[in-house]
């Protein structure tokens, strides 16, 4: 792609960017639990964080996802979500006893009393902060339990796109057909569950087993271990400059589709960031009696007619195929799709997405369980791309 024109594109996205932050809003609710915190703004919903990294609490009387205060535009096709948009699971839902669980191919660790008391011991003397937890469940169209938060300025008819035939077949022939990558590879999690940060915390390093690759590392092994030939480019993009980290990522997918043509998806993990400096937020849900993190969707709308963004639809299909499949095999662990005027490098091919998976408040465990969830919610879909979807 022609720099000049992704620069400029790149400059419409970050006004795009700007006017959701002021007019999306996520309706979560948070149950606090923590008297000594009940300051009434400490309770705002937790407002989806775009990519670029940023994000933003936005109080409960802010405009409905997907309407901006002034938006006069006809109803959305697709059936109105109805309820409350999130469900509250415990405060501090906890996973099995024992300090190693296997299970399904996972092994979930829970940390020692000696391991959370070394943790402790690390941060003496600094302040604690609060992490509050929250299940989003509810975007703002539906249908047949598919969620999406459609904050794009299309209209949507979810069962019509799911009927829609996909822009690519995967073939088990040994031959790379999946790539992860991570535009922010240093995004990093908390290291345990504990309800709480400390002040230092600095949710960046350069530590694969911490940071977003060690969740690309979950869903690259259950894809490969099933006959899907996946890989996993942990390219730093992020560091040591933040900006322009999507350019440097899109020339690393760009190779890597140059070495390996059969390459049909490329998926960017990302993780969410919800909170201020005195109070965070996680998404998370329960599977099989342990902690996951949510993960949610972005596909993008080619709102600016874009000639390399063509086939954006196929990309949005791509994403409901994977939130049904995840709403039929894991109640509650994908949050609303986030479809949205943006573009986030998912124009090189038909089946690219952008996956955001907890935020940085989660702990690692709680995002590499989800990982490896998400590798079967994949596994399912994809496998069914291979009777001859074109």
């Amino acid at each position: 792609m022609k720099q000049k024109e992704r620069s400029l594109h790149k400059w419409g996205l970050g006004i795009s960017s700007c006017l959701l932050i002021a007019s999306a809003v996520a309706c979560t609710v948070v149950r606090i639990g923590m008297e000594d915190h009940g300051d009434l703004f400490q309770q705002m919903a937790a407002q989806t964080a775009l990519p670029s990294g940023n994000y933003q609490y936005k109080p409960a009387a802010a405009p409905s996802p997907g309407q901006s205060e002034t938006d006069t535009s006809a109803p959305k096709k697709s059936t109105p979500a109805i309820g409350n948009d999130t469900h509250v699971g415990e405060k501090n839902p906890q996973p099995d006893t024992s300090s190693v669980k296997q299970e399904s191919g996972f092994v979930y660790h829970t940390p020692t009393d000696a391991e959370l008391q070394q943790y402790d011991a690390q941060h003496e003397g600094e302040e604690q902060y609060p992490v509050l937890e929250f299940t989003s469940i509810q975007g703002s169209e539906a249908f047949e339990g598919i969620q999406v938060k459609n904050i794009s300025s299309a209209e949507l008819d979810i069962e019509e796109e799911l009927s829609g035939k996909l822009g690519f077949a995967i073939e088990k022939n040994g031959e790379p057909q999946v790539l992860i990558y991570h535009t922010h590879t240093s995004e990093s999690f908390l290291p345990f569950d504990t309800g709480y940060y400390y002040e230092s915390f600095y949710p960046r390093s350069a530590d694969r087993t911490q940071n977003v690759c060690a969740i690309g590392e979950e869903i690259v092994k259950v894809l490969n271990q099933n006959g899907i030939k996946a890989i996993h480019d942990m390219t730093v993009h992020d560091d040591p400059s933040y900006n322009e980290a999507y350019d440097r990522s899109y020339e690393t997918v760009m190779k890597n589709i140059q070495k390996y043509p059969s390459i049909k998806v490329a998926i960017d993990i990302h993780r969410d960031g919800l909170g201020s400096e005195y109070q965070r937020s996680k998404p998370v849900c329960m599977v099989d009696g342990k902690k996951a993190a949510q993960f949610m969707i972005l596909a993008g709308y080619n709102y600016a007619d874009d000639p390399d963004f063509a086939d954006w639809e196929y990309n949005l299909r791509f994403a409901l195929q994977i939130q049904k499949n995840a709403v039929e095999m894991y109640p509650d662990l994908a949050r609303p799709l986030d479809f949205g005027d943006f573009t986030y490098n998912m124009d090189v091919n038909t089946g690219s997405l952008l996956i955001e998976v907890g935020a940085d408040s989660n702990s690692i465990e709680e995002v590499r369980y989800t990982g490896y969830l998400l590798g079967n919610v994949l596994l399912r879909t994809l496998n069914g791309t291979t009777g001859g979807n074109e």
